[in-house]
């Protein structure tokens, strides 16, 4: 099946305002002049996120099957209002010639520099209950600004992921613990001159101090192109399949 490209709402993370002893009763009854109470409000923010969906060739013809999931984050090139920028790298400029992919592929697309996690999070609720997900088996991956987008996502929401594979990106070392569970396989090219290979060694350092479960590739000949010889390579999406989220 062919790339569709789908516009949604997201709803963002609530925000709390007030103290940690909120006020239930009508604020004309609690608050008067002269005086401060806590008080509590829900404010949801709403924005629209483009995205490009790959459904895998028989989807159509097993309504009872549910298939594995990759969520592909692009780099800061690709950011935008132009859908066609997203199939630039990646899976979803693989996914223009090669149909018989055996994954779901969400490609979302930054409408500016840098991802947000919260709207990253929603748009996976809406996946999953739109199409038949294999909740244990999504996979969460993406290239330079989408490799920073992995590590920050993988970190707030590591349950909802089986395996992550960041490519030349970074993240805050102080997250290790969080990804300890987590399967992840790192990429990184050491003539990067972009994004210092030294990135990706603080999150594999970090998560190594805990015992984490992570692997590191570094090519030593690559610049910030690590990622063209790592999404061409068949190993790394039998790598993803050897992992699944455990049943709760």
């Amino acid at each position: 099946m062919k790339l569709s490209a789908f516009a949604m709402i997201v709803s963002m993370a609530a925000l709390w305002i007030g103290s940690t002893a909120p006020a239930w009763a009508d604020e004309t009854d609690v608050v008067k002049s002269g005086s401060q109470q806590p008080q509590e409000v829900e404010v949801v923010i709403k924005m629209q996120l483009k995205y490009l969906l790959f459904l895998p060739e028989g989807y159509d013809k097993d309504e009872k099957k549910s298939w594995p999931l990759i969520l592909f984050l692009h780099g800061a090139g690709e950011s935008g209002n132009d859908l066609d920028k997203v199939k630039k790298h990646g899976p979803p400029k693989i996914l223009q010639t090669k149909t018989d992919f055996p994954f779901i592929v969400v490609s979302p697309q930054s409408p500016r520099f840098g991802w947000n996690v919260d709207a990253l999070l929603g748009l996976l609720d809406h996946v999953e209950e739109k199409y038949r997900v294999d909740r244990r088996r999504i996979y969460l991956t993406g290239l330079s600004m989408g490799g920073y987008g992995t590590w920050s996502l993988a970190a707030r929401a590591p349950e909802r992921f089986a395996a992550a594979v960041p490519i030349c990106g970074g993240g805050s070392p102080r997250d290790g613990k969080k990804l300890k569970d987590l399967p992840l396989w790192v990429f990184h090219g050491a003539k990067d001159k972009v994004v210092p290979i030294s990135q990706s060694e603080k999150m594999v350092e970090a998560v190594k101090s805990v015992d984490g479960d992570v692997e590191f590739t570094i090519y030593p000949e690559a610049g910030h192109d690590s990622w063209t010889k790592t999404y061409d390579d068949p190993k790394l999406y039998e790598w993803l399949l050897k992992h699944k989220r455990a049943k709760k």
